[in-house]
Formats: structure tokens, sequence, C-alpha cells
């Protein structure tokens, strides 16, 4: 459903409330740009692992690219640092 269909419904998006605070530290670092690879050498985890993350926070925001997801995660005040 695309952002003037909610709008109509009076329905939005989720907030950033039901991510884990793991899933937060990834949409943070894809917020600021970083790839799955360096996320996964930061976090010390396998790509594999933060695909699934990624995957997961896409699908609990209700969007379907990292970038929608980010901007949804700059709105949220979901710092960039």
């Amino acid at each position: 459903m695309d952002e003037l269909a909610r709008a109509s419904l009076g329905t939005s998006r989720p907030s950033l409330q039901g991510l884990t605070p793991r899933e937060l530290v990834i949409l943070r670092l894809i917020s600021r740009g970083e790839s799955n690879k360096k996320i996964a050498r930061e976090l010390s985890i396998s790509e594999h692992t933060v695909r699934a993350h990624v995957r997961t926070i896409m699908r609990k925001l209700e969007v379907a690219n990292r970038v929608q997801a980010a901007t949804l995660a700059l709105r949220n005040g979901l710092a960039v640092s």
C-alpha cells in the first residue's frame, strides 16, 4: 500500500518501537549508508545474519527497501551518529 493510500485510510507506518535493540543498531547503521558487509564487520556477525535482520526490519516497518527504512528511521529520530 503506498503512502497516499495509507493517508486516505488514516493509517501510518509502524513506529520503530517494534524493533529489537539489535535491529535498531542495524537500522542506525543502514541510515548511515553502511553496506551489509561493513555492518557485519562492525558487529562481528555474518553478512547472512545482517541480511536476515534487514529483511525483518523492512517487514516490520512495512518498507520496500533500505532507503525507505533509513528515511523512516531518521523521521522517527533515530540518530545517524
